[in-house]
């Protein structure tokens, strides 16, 4: 299977940002991508507030657009994610995997919420955003061999659980939509993406938000990626704007990897207790 992840500086205008991230998912297509995997917050960035008033439900424009875009491509999309409607002043974070006939195959709400405090400057998404509760890994039909992506959003690729997860659930492809600011990117976002496809003999793609966004969020790193199950960086986009990247998924590579290095087949989980019992 041929990959593409889709690299965007978003704006607060859900128009500007759907037409240009279409012209970038239909260039990824026009390259042979068979999947492609927008960036976080593809449709709308800025403040808490901002995302509270621009929350959309499933079925809403962004998704609209990314079914129809699709159907008409006929590719798997990872729809990065957008703010879903989520009751009284709370959105989700919202990943979608569309199928090539336009069908929502799978629904993610970003479990792990951006928290933090880096150099004096603090973020909290939970101010806005209410956690996802499980995992979602799922099968695209008619793959030769079978692919399975796992969906997860930026912060959540700090949690190594998730990958695990996804992995003993099935998943080949871990599908990473990210606004990875550029003060943590530099020094963790290849490290983490590399990490997490060696810990699970995973292809990871990694579709980053770049440069400045709107108001109430950081600017973005970038440097979006794909990388195969042995951590090698098999395609990268260095350029700091928009674009694309993309790479052939070795399903044979996945298979030696996982064969010669079995991680999964060696776990050992009943003697995973911490000190206190956890």
């Amino acid at each position: 299977m041929r990959a593409a992840a889709v690299q965007t500086t978003a704006t607060d205008d859900r128009d500007v940002n759907l037409a240009a991230a279409g012209t970038l998912v239909e260039q990824a297509a026009g390259a042979g991508a068979e999947l492609v995997v927008l960036p976080e917050y593809f449709s709308v960035a800025g403040s808490p507030r901002l995302l509270r008033e621009r929350a959309e439900p499933l079925g809403g424009p962004t998704t609209a657009w990314a079914a129809s875009l699709a159907d008409r491509l006929g590719i798997w999309l990872v729809a990065g994610s957008f703010p879903e409607a989520a009751g009284p002043g709370r959105v989700h974070n919202t990943s979608c995997l569309l199928g090539p006939d336009g069908s929502t195959v799978a629904v993610y709400r970003k479990i792990h919420l951006f928290d933090v405090t880096v150099d004096g400057a603090a973020s909290r998404e939970s101010d806005a955003v209410a956690p996802g509760d499980r995992l979602v890994a799922a099968p695209l039909p008619g793959t030769v061999p079978p692919v399975v992506v796992g969906l997860s959003i930026c912060y959540d690729l700090r949690f190594p659980e998730v990958y695990r997860g996804l992995a003993l659930g099935g998943a080949t492809v871990a599908a990473v939509p990210s606004a990875f600011t550029a003060v943590t990117g530099p020094p963790h976002w290849e490290l983490l993406l590399r990490a997490r496809a060696v810990e699970d003999g995973l292809f990871v793609i990694g579709a980053g938000q770049v440069g400045a966004l709107p108001p109430g969020m950081p600017a973005c790193h970038g440097h979006s990626m794909i990388v195969d199950p042995w951590g090698t960086v098999v395609a990268e986009r260095r350029d700091p704007t928009p674009g694309i990247v993309v790479a052939d998924l070795d399903a044979g590579l996945q298979e030696r990897v996982r064969r010669q290095v079995p991680v999964l087949a060696n776990r050992r989980p009943e003697t995973y207790r911490g000190p206190c019992g956890n």
